[in-house]
């Protein structure tokens, strides 16, 4: 069966509309060729990274939370990959960041996950989270990313706490294990969590058990 996206109907759509509205296209259907073609015009990098990081959709969607919502791992990792890109951007209707957003996409495949559909969605996670997506961040619910995944998908929720493990550990403080499992966020935290260094915390964290 032909794919719509090459029909004449919808290149002449994609072809009258603006940059953010094609970028949104792009990101919804995960069309890569346009996404870096838009990029590529955009006049250089700083002014790619404003109209990526300041086109929403009608609902208040950032392009990353489009790109989460569906899944589309290749556009996302072309996102992240762009210099100045916000990582924890918030949505108007629930305030989601996009890593939140991605726990939806995951909770609506079929259950129980397949084993692809598992390794695809704890790489996906993993991108996000070590691209710079903060896993501290809590919605319009008061629900971090690990609180809104399905308990059932007990390896992604243990995933995604310990992505908040290495954030918060980030100083020189220890977050109790108890905490974690709740959530192990700070109360109320909205900021972004973007670069840090894993291997060192690692090695940091070996040497504090050390001394216990």
């Amino acid at each position: 069966m032909a794919d719509p996206r090459d029909q004449p109907d919808h290149q002449e759509e994609i072809e009258g509309a603006t940059p953010g509205e094609q970028l949104i296209e792009a990101c919804r259907r995960g069309n890569t060729d346009l996404l870096q073609e838009i990029i590529d015009n955009a006049g250089g990098p700083e002014k790619a990274a404003i109209l990526l990081n300041e086109t929403k959709s009608v609902l208040g969607n950032h392009l990353y939370h489009e790109a989460a919502l569906r899944g589309n791992y290749e556009i996302i990792d072309i996102l992240l990959d762009q210099d100045g890109f916000e990582c924890d951007p918030i949505n108007r209707q629930e305030g989601d960041t996009p890593l939140h957003s991605a726990v939806r996409f995951i909770n609506s495949l079929p259950s129980p996950l397949s084993e692809h559909n598992l390794e695809f969605a704890s790489s996906l996670l993993a991108m996000m989270t070590e691209a710079g997506s903060d896993p501290r961040i809590r919605n319009k619910a008061q629900l971090t990313a690990a609180q809104l995944c399905d308990p059932k998908l007990a390896s992604l929720k243990n995933q995604l706490n310990d992505a908040l493990d290495i954030v918060q550990n980030q100083g020189d403080y220890i977050v109790d294990d108890g905490d974690l499992a709740d959530g192990g966020e700070e109360e109320g935290y909205e900021g972004s969590g973007s670069d840090f260094d894993e291997v060192e915390y690692r090695e940091q964290r070996k040497g504090r058990n050390g001394k216990a």
